[in-house]
C-alpha cells in the first residue's frame, strides 16, 4: 500500500521540470532493443523540415506526426510491446507503442527523451479498481527542463491534443521509467522491456504472467 499525493504537471517554454543530478542524460539518447534511433520510425520524418535551433518546436512536429500517423487501439494482435518499427507499420496500438515511436524519432534527432510506465487513476474522487497500466513519455530540449506528452490520450481525446504536448494530468501515479530494465537483485532472465506487473522467477525461469494473479485498486483520502 502507498500514500501518493497526485500533482497536474503543467509547463510551457520557461517552466519546465529540471534534470535530476541522477539523470544520465546520455543514455536518454540510446537505442533500447524495441526504440531504434534509426530506419523506419525516422523515415516517417524525411519529409519534414524540422528546426535545427528549437527542439522544443522540433518535439511538437514529433508529436505532431505521431498522433496523426497512429491510431489508439487494443483489437488484434502486436499492440502493447512498445515496438517502434511494429508501430510504423501497424499505424495503431496502446499508450506503449505511441510512446515508443515518439521516443525513437526524438533520440534520433538528438533530442533526450524517456518512458515512464504507470497507473491511471480516475478522475472522479473515489474509491476502487484500477484496470491496468498507462505510459507516458518526456524529453529535453537543449537549454531547458523536462516536458511531458501523452500522445495515446491526446489521440483518444482530440479535444485535449494541445493540453497533453507539455501537460500531465493528475489522474495517474508513476511506478517506474526506462526501458530493457534490470531489477535489483537482478533477474537471471533478459532485461525486461517494461516493469509496471509483478515479475516472477521460479528456479531461474521466468514465471508466465498469465498464471500471476494481480488486482490493483485506489482510494482517494480526500
Amino acid at each position: 500500500m502507498y500514500r501518493v499525493r497526485r500533482k497536474e504537471v503543467t509547463t510551457d517554454n520557461n517552466v519546465t521540470l529540471t534534470p535530476r543530478a541522477t539523470d544520465r542524460l546520455s543514455r536518454f539518447l540510446e537505442a533500447d532493443k524495441l526504440v531504434p534511433v534509426g530506419g523506419k520510425p525516422l523515415e516517417l520524418i524525411k519529409e519534414k523540415k524540422l528546426p535545427s535551433n528549437d527542439q522544443f518546436a522540433a518535439a511538437k512536429i514529433l508529436y505532431d506526426v505521431v498522433n496523426q500517423h497512429m491510431k489508439y487501439s487494443k483489437e488484434g494482435k502486436g499492440w502493447g510491446n512498445g515496438d517502434a518499427v511494429w508501430a510504423c507499420d501497424s499505424k495503431f496500438g496502446n499508450c506503449t507503442d505511441f510512446h515508443s515511436l515518439f521516443i525513437s524519432m526524438a533520440r534520433g534527432n538528438k533530442i533526450p527523451s524517456k518512458f515512464e510506465m504507470g497507473f491511471s487513476i480516475p478522475a472522479e474522487r473515489g474509491a476502487g479498481p484500477i484496470a491496468g497500466y498507462h505510459c507516458w513519455a518526456w524529453f529535453m530540449p537543449q537549454g531547458k527542463g523536462w516536458n511531458p506528452v501523452d500522445i495515446s490520450e491526446a489521440n483518444r481525446f482530440p479535444q485535449m491534443k494541445d493540453y497533453y504536448f507539455g501537460n500531465l494530468t493528475e489522474d495517474r501515479v508513476q511506478f517506474s521509467t526506462g526501458r530493457d530494465i534490470d531489477l535489483e537483485p537482478r533477474q537471471k532472465s533478459t532485461s525486461l522491456n517494461f516493469f509496471i506487473y509483478p515479475y516472477v522467477e521460479v528456479a531461474g525461469q521466468s514465471y508466465p504472467a498469465d498464471k500471476i494473479t494481480r488486482s490493483f485498486a485506489y482510494q482517494d483520502l480526500k
